[in-house]
């Protein structure tokens, strides 16, 4: 008997599968963090936050890291099998392309998780465990709300490029690929900068709440659609 999980095409529907489930992970409890406990947080005690850092988030934040990890593998692998068969075309293909973009955010999304949000989660966690203080504890958690902020900004237009790729066929001009990922990266640059360097201001301020960071996310979704049909 013939399985068709064990052929090069069920190696593909396998590492999708996994890339669904880290996906499911990460960006579900990423939600949770930004929708549903960062503003409870802003209005619980101090003994409840206390309870929340040091007993809850280890738990979220594991599987919430891991999920990060596992989506970026899983991601990864995929594009790297997809590329080798299909070279050069499928780079420029509706569906590589979107792939790619999406990927790009999700990259970034990701070295936020590990390098950003989780060494700075780690510490507050640990004082609230009794170990060490947090120095200038206010900037570190500010610093990782807005890599947090960010990422949620980020992962709206990032799902719609993920089914753009299977479910909606762009014109693609080959040429033109290299023009739209120049751009692409522009913008996620200056996202990023955002994250890593602003305090408070006009960037930060319209990401501030859960209403904001949606509205803007289906914005930056919007703005990054047109700017596809246009220079593709």
């Amino acid at each position: 008997m013939d399985f068709a999980l064990f052929t090069s095409e069920g190696l593909l529907f396998f590492l999708r599968w996994l890339h669904i489930l880290g996906g499911v992970s990460w960006i579900g409890i990423l939600w949770y963090f930004n929708f549903s406990q960062g503003p409870f947080m802003n209005e619980a005690d101090p003994a409840v936050k206390s309870a929340i850092n040091g007993k809850l988030a280890p738990r979220t934040m594991w599987y919430f890291r891991w999920g990060a990890m596992l989506t970026f593998l899983s991601g990864f692998a995929l594009v790297s099998i997809m590329a080798s068969q299909g070279g050069g075309a499928y780079m420029t293909s509706s569906r590589g392309v979107t792939v790619m973009t999406g990927g790009l955010m999700g990259t970034l999304m990701w070295f936020n998780v590990w390098f950003v949000i989780w060494p700075r989660t780690k510490k507050i966690i640990a004082a609230a465990n009794g170990g060490p203080a947090v120095e200038n504890a206010a900037a570190v958690a500010r610093r990782a709300f807005l890599a947090s902020r960010t990422n949620t900004l980020l992962s709206i237009p990032l799902l719609f490029m993920m089914a753009t790729a299977g479910h909606l066929t762009l014109a693609v001009d080959p040429a033109c690929v290299g023009i739209w990922f120049a751009v692409l990266l522009v913008v996620l640059a200056l996202l990023e900068a955002n994250a890593l360097l602003a305090t408070s201001g006009p960037t930060t301020k319209p990401i501030e709440k859960p209403k904001g960071v949606i509205h803007m996310g289906v914005l930056l979704t919007v703005v990054l659609y047109v700017l596809m049909e246009v220079l593709l």
